[in-house]
């Protein structure tokens, strides 16, 4: 099995195998790119997305800088909005659904590794040899969710639709669809509900409309 298909498998990997290191080198070059280019080039960032990311939906829009490590093992839906500085350490599948946005400086984490400082050092890997292993979980956005700035999505969590994260979260946990969750470690603090409308806001609204 290779080193990839374990950590599909969710077991330990070792992630300074040269295949593993090609892919991740072949992601942090054009990430690079991605981030010396113009906002205005949007041919050019675009036609770099589509190399970086397994998947991307139409009308994404990443500000830059971005740092994606494996690039190839996340998939995001349509209209994406990623503000600066967007991380992605997809060591495990991370799945975006449509209409997410990133505010600053969001982490999405999925590598993990053993608690224990010796085994962290080194293990040993099937075949007898003394290697450094990790582990990884994948993480799964929703649909419809808004995250404050600076909130990291720790490895394993399912974030369900049309959440609102709330800036400096750390989501350690699942969170239901339609929460409102804030806080290190993150917690539900409510459900969303329709009275949560802009319209009820009519100070902030002012001559605008809500879409009926």
């Amino acid at each position: 099995m290779s080193e990839e298909a374990k950590i599909f498998a969710g077991g330990m990997f070792c992630p300074g195998d040269s295949e593993l290191k090609a892919i991740k080198l072949r992601s942090h070059k054009l990430c690079h790119e991605y981030s010396l280019t113009y906002e205005d080039e949007t041919e050019r960032r675009a036609e770099l997305l589509r190399e970086i990311v397994g998947e991307l939906g139409e009308g994404a829009f990443m500000q830059g800088p971005i740092y994606f490590h494996y690039g190839v093992h996340t998939k995001i839906g349509k209209r994406f909005f990623g503000n600066y500085n967007l991380t992605i350490q997809d060591d495990a599948p991370v799945t975006i659904g449509d209409d997410v946005a990133f505010g600053p400086n969001c982490t999405i984490v999925t590598p993990l590794h053993p608690m224990l400082p010796d085994e962290r050092r080194m293990m040993i890997t099937e075949t007898g040899e003394h290697k450094r292993l990790c582990y990884a979980k994948p993480v799964k956005i929703g649909s419809n969710c808004w995250f404050g700035a600076n909130v990291v999505v720790c490895p394993g969590v399912t974030i369900g639709d049309g959440c609102v994260i709330g800036a400096g979260s750390v989501v350690t946990r699942d969170i239901p669809p339609m929460s409102f969750a804030a806080g290190n470690p993150c917690r539900v603090k409510r459900t969303l509900t329709e009275q949560d409308s802009m319209k009820y806001k009519p100070e902030i609204l002012g001559d605008c409309k809500v879409i009926e």
